[in-house]
C-alpha cells in the first residue's frame, strides 16, 4: 500500500471481558441474565453472549478493533436480557482515552460498575462558529449555532427535540427547537452583550443543549465550555466541539452493582512513509532468503530473544503477515520450523514451547486456513448447536433430570443416559474425520508445503524406525490440536457461530474436541490419563489413526513448485467469499405503508472485487455491487425503518450519482461483521464520503437531518477507520514492520549488553592472551561470537536509524502544529 511522505496514524484497542462478579438480580427468580455491550464513543461495537441466570458470569469474550487516534472514550454495560420488554441496564463502566493510555502494558483489573444516569449518557458533537467583537465601550459575542450531530435519544420514539443555549454569567439566549431530530440544523446567530453581565474575566461561556419536553422537565444532552479568556487570545473560533456531561464523576455505588474483570490495551503508532522501513524490511528478507548456520544469531533469532511471552502471539502473527506479502512464507516457517527441530533432542517435546515457531505456525494456519476450516467443520457445528442432544460420560457429571423425554418410561438410567452418549459422540466424531479426511484438495496449497517441509525437516532429524510417528505428530499436534480441536470447542472465537454454546451444547463440543486431540496425538495417551470414562470411545480413536496418517500422508504429496507465492496485499484473493450469509435488502419499489415490509431476504456474498446476493444460496441468477464503487458502509438509525440492526452500503455510479443500499443484519454482531468486512474490502477506494445520513429519505425529507434536499451533505461523519481485527485483515506492510521495529527498540539495550559489550571485553582479553591453534573449539566459538556481532550491530543501526527519523518527524509535526495555532 502507497503512503504519502507524512506519518499516518494507526490506533489499536485490544479488548477481553474476562468475567463478572456479585452482579444483582434483576429477575424475580432472585438472578439475571447478563450479557455485555461495549461503545467506542457511543457506537456499538460488540455484544457478548448471554449467560443465563448467573450473577457471577464468565464471558471470555475477546476483540481487537482498528480505530481513529481521536477516539475519547470506551464504555462497557452490563445488561439483563429479558425474553419480555425491554432489557434493563445493570451498571456501566466508562473508561476515557487517557485512563487507557497511562497503562502501557494495558489495563487487567476488576472495576466497580457504576450506576447509569440518563443525565450523563451524553453523546454526540456541535459545531458552533465564536466570534468576539471589542469596542471602546462593549464586548459583544457572536454564536453562530450551526448543527449538532449524533445527539442522544431522549424520546419513546428514538429521537429528540434538540434547542441550544447560551450562558455567560446570568445571560442566556436560546435558538428555536427542533422537532425529532437527533442531528438539528439551526444555522442560527444568536448574540450577547458580555458587559451587562456580571465582569467575570476568569468566567466561562456555556454552550448547552437540551430536549424540549412539553411535559415535566427538559432533558440535558450535553455542554460546551469556552473560557472567555481563550477568546480574547482568539478572537474567533470555528469548529465541532465534543458535548461533555454535566458532572464528569461516577459513582461506583460501593461495588453494590458488582464488578467486571477487564483487559485493555491501547497501541498507537505513527506510520512512517514505506521508504524508511525498507532497510529493516531486508533485513528480515535476508534471513530467509540466505539463511545462516543453524546455531547463528539473525534477526528473527534475536526478535525472539526480546520478546516476552505474552507478545510473542502478536509478533509471531506480524511476521506471518510480512512475510506473506513478501510472498516468503514458505521459507520463513521452514528456516523457524528447521531451527526448532534442530535444537530438540527429545521428540516427545517438539513444539511444546511457546517458542516464535510454535506461535508463528499457529498464526499461519488461522491466517490462510480459516476459510478451509469453516468448509469442513461448519455445517456439523451448525448440526451439532440444532440438536441441542443431551450427552454425557462422565458418571459424576450425568444429571438424570436432564434426560427426562416426554414417554410413559420416565428418565433414563445412568447406563443408557452413557450409551446414548457414546452413540452420539461416535457419529459426530465419524462425521468430523470424515469431513477431514476427504478435504485434502480444499486445504490451502501453501499450507500443504509447509507442511511438506516441517514432515521433511523431523524426518532427517529423527530418522528410523522407532521415531516412525514423529513425522505425523509434527503435523497433527498443529493441524488437529491448534486449529481443528480449539475450533470445536469454542467456534465463537474462530467465527463458525455467532454466539457461544449453551450449557449442553458445550459440553458436547469439550468431549468432542477432547477426542479430536486424542486422534491428533494419534492414539499414543489412551488409557494413560484420569479421564477413563472417555474408554468407550477408544475404538473409535483407534480407527481414525489410520485414516488420518494417510490423509497426512495426500495432503503432503504435492509438489514445492505448483505453490506460486507471489506479494498479496491482501490475505484473501479477489475470488475467495470473504463472508456470506442472508440478508434482509431494502427493495424502494412502489409506495409502502409499512416500511418494514419493504425489506426482502437474500442471500449475500462478499469477496474484494464485489457485493452480490440472489434468492437463496444456489440460485444461478446473482445481482452485484462492485467494491471498488463503495464510497461509505454505516449505520442506519432505527427510527428510519422502524427496525433494528440496519447498514447503508453507498455506492457511486459511472455519473458520479450516490446510490444506497439499504440489509438489515440478525443481530448488533451480525452486523458489526457486515460492516468491518466491507470496509475492509473496500479501505483503499478513492473517493471515500466524509460524511452521511444515518437516516432515510422519506416524505421529501431526512429522517435524520429533516432536510429537505436529497442531495445535501450527510449529517453525520463516517467512521469507515472503524474494523474489527481478524484472519481476513487486509495486509499493511508498513503498520507490519512498524511493530516489529518498536519490539526491537524495547530490547536494544539487552541485545547491546549480550552481544556487544561482551564482545569487548572478550576482544581485549584475546589481545592480551592468544588463542591456542590447537583450540579447533574456541576458534569456531570465536567466529560464532564476531558473526553474531555483525548481526547485532547491523540489525541496531537500523533500528537506530528509525528511532532518528521519527524524531525527525515528530518534530517537524510538532513546528506544523505549533505554526497552525500561531496562525489561527
Amino acid at each position: 500500500m502507497y503512503r504519502s511522505s507524512i506519518m499516518a496514524k494507526n490506533s489499536s484497542l485490544y479488548i477481553r471481558i474476562v468475567e463478572g462478579r456479585n452482579l444483582p438480580a434483576k429477575d424475580v427468580s432472585g438472578s439475571s441474565d447478563p450479557y455485555c455491550i461495549i461503545k467506542v464513543d457511543n457506537e456499538v461495537v460488540a455484544r457478548t453472549a448471554t449467560i443465563w441466570k448467573n450473577l457471577n458470569p464468565f464471558w471470555g469474550e475477546e476483540y481487537s478493533l482498528h480505530l481513529p487516534t481521536g477516539f475519547h472514550s470506551l464504555t462497557f454495560y452490563v445488561m439483563d436480557e429479558d425474553t419480555i420488554g425491554h432489557d434493563d441496564v445493570i451498571g456501566k463502566i466508562s473508561l476515557n482515552k487517557e485512563m487507557i493510555t497511562a497503562q502501557p502494558k494495558g489495563l487487567d483489573n476488576w472495576l466497580n460498575l457504576t450506576r447509569v444516569d440518563p443525565d450523563e449518557e451524553i453523546q454526540g458533537e456541535l459545531h458552533l462558529a465564536l466570534e468576539l467583537h471589542r469596542d471602546v465601550h462593549k464586548t459583544f459575542l457572536n454564536c453562530h449555532v450551526i448543527e449538532a450531530r449524533d445527539l442522544a435519544p431522549r424520546d419513546i420514539t428514538g429521537t429528540s427535540d434538540p434547542f441550544t443555549r447560551i450562558i455567560y454569567n446570568n445571560l442566556s439566549v436560546e435558538t428555536s427547537i427542533i422537532k425529532k431530530t437527533r442531528f438539528p440544523h439551526w444555522d442560527e446567530c444568536l448574540e450577547l452583550c458580555l458587559n451587562e453581565g456580571e465582569d467575570d474575566a476568569d468566567g466561562n461561556i456555556i454552550v448547552e443543549v437540551w430536549d424540549w419536553d412539553m411535559v415535566g422537565k427538559n432533558d440535558f444532552l450535553g455542554k460546551v465550555e469556552i473560557p472567555l479568556s481563550c477568546m480574547y487570545r482568539t478572537p474567533v473560533l470555528q469548529g465541532w466541539f465534543r458535548l461533555q456531561p454535566l458532572r464528569n464523576k461516577e459513582d461506583d455505588a460501593g461495588g453494590k452493582l458488582g464488578a467486571l474483570r477487564l483487559k485493555v490495551r491501547l497501541v498507537e503508532d505513527r506510520i512512517l512513509p514505506s521508504v524508511y522501513y525498507q532497510p529493516l524490511m531486508d533485513l528480515l528478507v535476508e534471513a530467509v532468503i540466505s539463511p545462516a548456520e543453524v546455531d547463528d544469531p539473525t534477526p528473527l533469532t534475536l526478535l525472539e530473544e526480546v520478546t516476552t511471552v505474552e507478545s510473542r502471539q502478536d509478533i509471531a502473527m506480524t511476521l506471518v503477515k510480512i512475510y506473506l506479502g513478501q510472498g516468503l512464507v514458505v521459507p520463513f516457517l521452514d528456516y523457524l520450523n528447521s531451527r526448532e527441530v534442530h535444537n530438540t533432542t527429545d521428540p516427545n517435546t517438539l513444539f511444546r514451547s511457546n517458542s516464535l515457531a510454535s506461535k508463528a505456525m499457529e498464526q499461519f494456519m488461522k491466517a490462510v486456513g480459516m476459510l478451509y476450516l469453516h468448509e469442513v467443520l461448519k455445517p456439523i457445528i451448525n448440526r451439532i448447536f440444532e440438536e441441542k442432544k443431551y450427552i454425557e460420560l462422565d458418571p459424576c457429571k450425568i444429571d438424570l433430570n436432564r434426560s427426562r423425554r416426554i414417554s410413559f418410561k420416565g428418565s433414563l438410567s445412568e447406563a443408557e443416559i452413557r450409551e446414548s452418549s457414546v452413540g452420539l459422540l461416535q457419529t459426530y466424531l465419524t462425521s468430523i474425520m470424515e469431513a477431514i479426511v476427504s478435504s485434502v484438495s480444499q486445504c490451502p496449497p501453501v499450507m500443504r508445503v509447509v507442511f511438506k517441509q516441517l514432515h521433511k525437516r523431523v524426518e532427517e532429524q529423527f530418522p528410523g524406525a522407532g521415531n516412525e510417528d514423529v513425522k505425523y505428530l509434527a503435523i497433527s499436534g498443529f493441524f488437529f490440536l491448534r486449529l481443528f480441536a480449539p475450533a470445536i470447542l469454542t467456534p465463537k472465537l474462530f467465527q463458525l457461530r455467532d454466539c457461544h454454546a449453551d450449557t449442553r451444547t458445550s459440553r458436547t463440543l469439550l468431549l468432542l474436541a477432547k477426542a479430536l486431540q486424542s486422534v491428533g496425538n494419534l492414539g499414543l495417551q489412551l488409557g494413560h490419563g484420569k479421564e477413563q470414562w472417555m474408554t468407550p470411545l477408544h475404538s473409535i480413536i483407534l480407527c481414525s489413526v489410520v485414516s488420518v496418517k494417510d490423509f497426512l500422508d495426500k495432503l503432503i504429496d504435492i509438489d514445492h513448485n505448483s505453490v506460486c507465492e507471489v506479494p498479496q496485499r491482501a490475505v484473501f484473493l479477489p475470488s475467495v467469499i470473504v463472508k456470506e450469509g442472508f440478508l434482509q435488502k431494502h427493495t424502494a419499489k412502489g409506495p409502502q405503508l409499512i416500511q418494514r415490509l419493504t425489506f426482502k431476504k437474500r442471500y449475500f456474498w462478499l469477496s474484494s472485487e464485489s457485493l452480490s446476493y440472489a434468492k437463496s444460496p444456489d440460485w444461478q441468477v446473482r445481482s452485484s455491487i462492485p467494491v471498488q464503487r463503495v464510497c461509505a458502509i454505516e449505520r442506519v438509525d432505527e427510527n428510519a425503518f422502524q427496525l433494528q440492526n440496519v447498514m447503508q452500503v453507498i455506492t457511486q455510479d459511472t455519473e458520479g450519482q450516490l446510490q444506497t443500499t439499504y440489509l438489515q443484519c440478525k443481530n448488533v454482531n451480525d452486523l458489526n461483521h457486515w460492516l468491518s468486512a466491507i470496509r475492509k474490502v473496500s479501505i483503499y477506494n478513492e473517493n471515500m464520503l466524509p460524511s452521511f445520513h444515518p437516516g432515510a429519505y422519506r416524505g421529501n425529507k431526512w429522517t435524520c437531518c429533516l432536510q429537505p434536499d436529497r442531495t445535501v451533505a450527510g449529517c453525520s461523519r463516517t467512521h469507515s477507520a472503524v474494523t474489527l481485527a481478524d484472519w481476513s485483515d487486509p495486509l499493511d506492510p508498513d503498520a507490519e514492520i512498524q511493530m516489529i521495529y518498536k519490539e526491537l527498540l524495547q530490547g536494544r539495550d539487552k541485545l547491546r549488553k549480550k552481544y556487544l559489550d561482551t564482545q569487548e571485553v572478550e576482544t581485549a582479553e584475546q589481545e592480551v592472551t592468544p588463542v591456542k591453534t590447537s583450540d579447533l573449539s574456541s576458534v569456531s566459538t570465536q567466529g560464532r561470537c564476531e558473526r553474531a556481532r555483525v548481526v547485532v550491530s547491523r540489525l541496531l543501526d537500523v533500528v537506530l536509524d528509525l528511532e532518528q527519523v521519527h524524531s525527525s518527524f515528530k518534530s517537524r509535526e510538532t513546528d506544523e502544529n505549533s505554526s497552525l495555532i500561531m496562525s489561527s
